[in-house]
């Protein structure tokens, strides 16, 4: 672990220091929130999850440049995924686990095809403090009460290395944009994806998109300011090898092949004011939950 920690701390600092570092300036932010709530309306699974943005570089043309590390995009993310029931567990039922990350990513291209390489560090269990704002949050809000037995089966303490990599090829047609691509993840959860997104509209053609970790949506994190509407499209797999929430020694069996099903809408108005709606279709992750789920996702920006 010591080992991973300090690959991953020479990583961060490689990319942060590039040659032109000097001359970078915060090009742009963005987040988006995903919860069942908004979509098929249970808390269970996939309960829900936040996606935090800032990015940094020397300029934005609207597209990537060539040079890695040019563009670095400060990551944060928090994710709470939980049992069908918080008040009875089911027994092969997944523990609760909350999740908070923080990495450090870089973008750029060859051509038409897109790269994001970065890894962030992933603290898990009770640590995070998110079993006691997921009571909060049920007893604001309503909600089922988390049982002493939920508790005491969640995922323990963990501080994990994570590393990300994304390779993307946009294809233009006509007012459509097809973008097929792979990712491959390490850490947290080791697998391998492969998928596609459509777009159909002219939003976030000149803007960074940024794939979400739970969903599987491309939110804007660096904007570009005409007003438009886009479709949004997606869907992918995935061959899971290894989950740190899903442990085999805890007597999880993997399912052999994790899907996402999505489809979104963006908008954008005449004052920069946009917003995100979409839903995501996830497959079932592990052979006991008996059913997929739908997940609601929401950004809004406005301008005063």
């Amino acid at each position: 672990m010591t080992r991973l920690l300090s690959f991953f701390l020479v990583f961060m600092i490689f990319m942060a220091g590039s040659p032109r570092v000097e001359a970078r300036e915060r090009l742009g932010h963005g987040w988006l929130l995903t919860n069942d709530i908004l979509g098929d309306s249970h808390d269970r699974w996939q309960a829900g999850s936040f996606a935090s943005s800032r990015v940094w570089g020397p300029s934005w043309e609207g597209h990537l440049p060539g040079g890695f590390g040019e563009i670095v995009e400060l990551r944060f993310g928090g994710q709470i995924v939980a049992p069908e029931s918080l008040a009875r567990p089911a027994r092969g039922d997944r523990p609760f686990a909350g999740v908070l990350s923080l990495g450090l990513h870089t973008h750029f291209s060859r051509g038409a095809t897109q790269f994001a390489l970065g890894g962030d560090v992933v603290v898990t269990g009770p640590q995070t403090g998110l079993d006691d704002f997921q009571v909060l949050l049920h007893d604001v809000l309503g909600g089922s009460e988390m049982s002493n037995r939920a508790r005491r089966q969640q995922v323990s303490n963990d501080v994990t290395p994570t590393l990300v990599g994304e390779m993307g090829h946009r294809v233009a047609l006509g007012g459509m944009r097809m973008r097929p691509f792979v990712e491959g993840r390490w850490g947290l959860e080791t697998l391998l994806r492969a998928g596609v997104d459509l777009t159909i509209g002219s939003f976030g053609s000149r803007s960074l998109m940024v794939r979400d970790v739970v969903s599987g949506h491309l939110y804007e994190a660096v904007p570009d300011r005409t007003p438009g509407a886009s479709v949004v499209l997606g869907a992918d797999t995935a061959h899971v090898f290894d989950s740190e929430l899903l442990r085999a020694g805890r007597g999880f069996d993997l399912t052999e092949a994790r899907n996402r099903v999505r489809a979104g809408v963006n908008w954008q108005g005449e004052r920069g004011a946009s917003v995100f709606y979409g839903l995501t279709w996830l497959g079932e992750e592990f052979e006991a939950q008996r059913e997929g789920q739908v997940v609601g996702s929401v950004r809004l920006r406005l301008n005063f």
